[in-house]
């Protein structure tokens, strides 16, 4: 994992110091073991002087001795010893002692550490010890200690200081260069501040950066302008090809339901007109009599759903008017009924649209229309119990909405994005165009509203779509 370039700098310095300590242990430990060797000569030295004097003057007490032994510059902690025999090694073996001197404080004898050396009197067969104290060693090496410990305190400074001019210098360059290149990660491909650099190299680095930004803008202008113009392409594009497709729909509705209307109209009044007259006829009994008002009760039904095609047919009514989502239901229902029968499909209704959509009847009935096909296809193949569509209309706010909501499978997550495109139908062949939808999609567009799919509560498909509320109330 990358670290930050002040504390990998930090931490470079840290090792450094590691072996800087280590050369400066060293060093002062051989000035330590370099003085041991020199209060060991010094204490061997002294072991002779006495030695000489002994053998020399033949003292004949140790008065004698402690006198000249007393004038001898031997540091505080000193111990000088004579003993008898030559063969004893040990320099605190107190066997034979002779004489014994403690060069001491007042207050009583240091305790510290001696070195022991030893120098032989031939001629009494005496040898003589003098210890010398270790802590002369280490006062002797503190001088050469503190100047190591001082040279290298200075060399560590000496580097630090290095590292917060260079951290100073090379830091808000890299810094800037940082920011730069998080900001256009962020997208964004301003023009960046031109920094001074520490290094040529690091404005060499600067400089092609700055012209791969000014390259990315211009591409990525070029691209934005190139989008929208293919943006307004397509959506010209939807819109000759919406107009097609209502026009051809028109069409073909309109020549359709003008045909039926022709051919049912003219029989069903004449039945109707016959079945009414016959009823009043006192001849006939009350078993004929029920038969023909069933008759007319039945021709007056199928005029009302004539009535709804010519309707739906004509598309006379192309201005928005106030229209109760109530009556579309009602008609399409009748459009639809006797199918729904028949497959046995259960069509419930909630109302409780209390405004009126500002709208055009026959668009609303096509949309409703596509709707509920689309709930009685899914369904069909469902159990029997299962066959369920549910119809709701409300109002919010400033907008009155309707819902088509069926038990069916509903739609696969990956067809939901392309159910409103023109031509679109998981249909088998034959049973459906893909241009429903698409129709629905730009009739509620064109009336101000919006449409859409979700699943719904029942686990089925739910078609929606609202549109502006009338201000005018229809009575």
């Amino acid at each position: 994992m990358a670290r930050p370039l002040r504390e990998q700098f930090t931490i470079a310095i840290l090792i450094l110091l590691v072996p800087v300590g280590a050369v400066m242990t060293f060093a002062a430990t051989q000035v330590y073991w370099d003085q041991r060797a020199q209060i060991y000569a010094e204490a061997r030295g002294y072991a002779r002087t006495i030695s000489a004097y002994i053998e020399v003057t033949m003292p004949a007490g140790n008065t004698e001795i402690k006198a000249f032994v007393e004038r001898l510059d031997l540091p505080v902690g000193s111990t000088v010893r004579i003993r008898n025999g030559t063969d004893r090694n040990d320099p605190n073996d107190r066997t034979g002692l002779v004489f014994e001197y403690l060069f001491s404080e007042v207050g009583g004898p240091p305790e510290v550490e001696t070195t022991e050396a030893f120098w032989v009197v031939p001629a009494r067969n005496w040898k003589v010890w003098v210890g010398y104290p270790n802590p002369v060693a280490w006062l002797r090496a503190q001088p050469n200690a503190k100047s190591t410990i001082l040279i290298s305190g200075l060399a560590t400074l000496i580097l630090l200081l290095m590292q917060a001019v260079f951290l100073r210098r090379w830091l808000p360059a890299l810094s800037s260069l940082e920011r730069s290149a998080a900001r256009v990660g962020a997208g964004d491909l301003s023009p960046p501040k031109s920094s001074p650099m520490p290094s040529l190299e690091l404005e060499h680095l600067r400089d092609g950066f700055h012209d791969m930004v000014n390259r990315l803008r211009t591409a990525r202008e070029a691209i934005a302008r190139q989008v929208e113009e293919e943006r307004g392409m397509r959506m010209e594009l939807e819109s000759l090809q919406q107009q097609v497709i209502r026009q051809e729909r028109l069409a073909a509705i309109g020549v359709l339901v003008s045909g039926i209307a022709h051919e049912l109209n003219n029989p069903l009044q004449t039945i109707s007109g016959f079945s009414e007259l016959l009823q009043h006829d006192a001849n006939v009994d009350d078993r004929v009599r029920a038969d023909l008002a069933l008759i007319h009760q039945e021709s007056v039904r199928a005029g009302a759903i004539i009535r709804n095609l010519s309707r739906f047919g004509r598309q006379t009514e192309s201005t928005p008017l106030p229209v109760q989502l109530a009556e579309v239901v009602t008609s399409v229902i009748e459009l639809r009924q006797r199918r729904l029968l028949e497959q046995g499909i259960r069509l419930d209704r909630e109302e409780r649209a209390g405004r009126p959509a500002q709208a055009v009847f026959t668009e609303l009935q096509q949309v409703v229309l596509n709707f509920l096909i689309n709930a009685e296809q899914s369904v069909r193949g469902c159990p029997p119990q299962s066959r369920r569509i549910i119809v709701r209309t409300f109002d919010e706010d400033d907008q009155v909405h309707l819902e088509v909501e069926d038990a069916g499978p509903g739609v696969a997550p990956e067809n939901e994005t392309k159910l409103f495109q023109p031509f679109f139908t998981t249909k088998p062949v034959g049973e459906g165009t893909g241009l429903g939808l698409s129709v629905s999609y730009g009739i509620i567009h064109s009336l101000g509203g919006e449409i859409g799919y979700r699943r719904g509560a029942l686990g089925g498909a739910l078609f929606h779509f609202s549109v502006p509320a009338s201000d005018t109330q229809r009575t």
